[in-house]
C-alpha cells in the first residue's frame, strides 16, 4: 500500500519571526525532527510551502526526503496547503501533519494510517469532542474532493473538508495515550515559551 506524508510548512511566525519550519530545536529546524518522526512509515513525504521563496529555502534543506510544492492559491490556510499536498501525493493514504509538532509519535501515525484503509479518514478525537484534523490520515483522492469543495463553498477549514467526507473513523485520544502516554505528538510550538519547554524535554 502506498502511503504519502504531506507537512505543511507554509506558515510563517510574528511571535518567532521565521518561516514555521525553519525555526531551531536543538540546533535543526523543526521540520527534520518532523521528517526524523516519520521516517519509515510512509513511502513518500511532500512538504507543502507557500511561496517560491520558501521553496528555495526548504528544497535544498530537506533534499531527497522529501519534494517540496508551492501553493497554487494566493490565499494561505491550512485547508488551501492540504490541497496541494493531496494533489502532488502519490500515496493512496496521507497523513496530513503541521511542520511545528516535533514529538509526533511514529507509532501513532502508523496506527492513523493502518485504520484509515477503507475509511476516507481516521482522526484522532479527545474526550471533549475537539478533532486533530492537521494530524490525521486521509484516503487522499477523497479528502481533495471534500478539501476542493469546501474550498468553493469560501471555507478555508480543515472541519469544513471533513464535513465533506463519508466513511470518518475517530479514534479516542485516550486510546492514543497507550502509545503516547503523555500525547507530546500534539504538542505545537507557537511561542518562545513552547520552544524553551521543548529544549528542556529534549534533554
Amino acid at each position: 500500500m502506498e502511503t504519502s506524508a504531506i507537512i505543511l510548512a507554509g506558515g510563517f511566525s510574528k511571535r518567532l519571526g521565521r518561516d514555521k519550519g525553519l525555526v531551531e530545536l536543538a540546533g535543526r529546524p523543526l521540520i527534520l525532527h518532523m521528517l526524523d518522526r516519520i521516517h519509515g512509515i510512509v513511502n513518500e513525504t511532500v512538504a507543502v510551502v507557500s511561496s517560491e521563496n520558501q521553496r528555495v529555502v526548504f528544497a535544498p534543506l530537506l533534499g531527497r526526503r522529501a519534494s517540496v510544492v508551492v501553493d497554487k492559491h494566493e490565499v494561505q490556510s491550512p485547508l488551501v496547503g492540504s490541497i496541494t499536498g493531496f494533489e502532488n501525493a502519490r500515496g493512496k493514504y496521507s497523513l496530513l501533519l503541521p511542520c511545528d509538532a516535533p514529538f509526533v509519535s511514529s507509532e501513532v501515525a502508523s496506527l492513523l494510517l493502518d485504520l484509515c484503509v477503507n475509511k476516507s479518514a481516521a482522526i484522532p478525537r479527545w474526550p471533549t469532542g475537539y478533532i486533530e484534523p492537521l494530524q490525521a490520515a486521509y484516503e487522499t483522492k477523497s479528502a481533495l474532493n471534500a478539501a476542493k469543495t469546501a474550498l468553493e463553498e469560501g471555507k478555508l477549514d480543515l472541519r469544513s473538508m471533513i464535513s465533506h467526507l463519508r466513511g470518518v473513523r475517530y479514534i479516542s485520544t485516550l486510546v492514543l495515550q497507550e502509545m503516547d502516554p503523555r500525547l507530546l505528538t500534539f504538542f505545537n510550538i507557537n511561542t518562545p515559551e513552547d520552544l524553551k519547554r521543548a529544549e528542556s524535554m529534549l534533554r
